[in-house]
């Protein structure tokens, strides 16, 4: 079975979110990032309820390819602590995983 996660990051201007995702994609780092958005975050920061809009960007990759994926993302993430998480895709469509880790193997 092909281990391929979904990871996500939020970005506080859609510029940030777009370029961040054209970046993962040309180094083959992510077969794909989608960007959603805008959305409303409401999180603790720095010891207060902090609220936002922000920018979603779904990234698709092999699973062991995380480590350098999320290095890249801290490398290049406006903020200080980012959202940078990942969870497995437990099913899908055989072609489409094969085609994630296809786009990503030359990493």
């Amino acid at each position: 079975m092909r281990e391929c996660v979904q990871v996500s990051t939020t970005a506080e201007k859609r510029e940030d979110a777009s370029r961040m995702a054209r970046a993962v994609v040309e180094k083959r780092l992510a077969a794909c990032v989608q960007v959603l958005g805008p959305i409303r975050s409401t999180y603790w920061w720095k010891g207060k309820i902090e609220e936002a809009e922000e920018w979603l960007c779904l990234m698709k990759t092999r699973k062991d390819a995380y480590g350098e994926l999320e290095k890249e993302l801290k490398a290049i993430h406006p903020y200080e602590v980012p959202e940078i998480t990942a969870v497995p895709i437990a099913e899908g469509m055989d072609s489409y995983l094969k085609w994630i880790e296809e786009e990503t193997k030359n990493r």
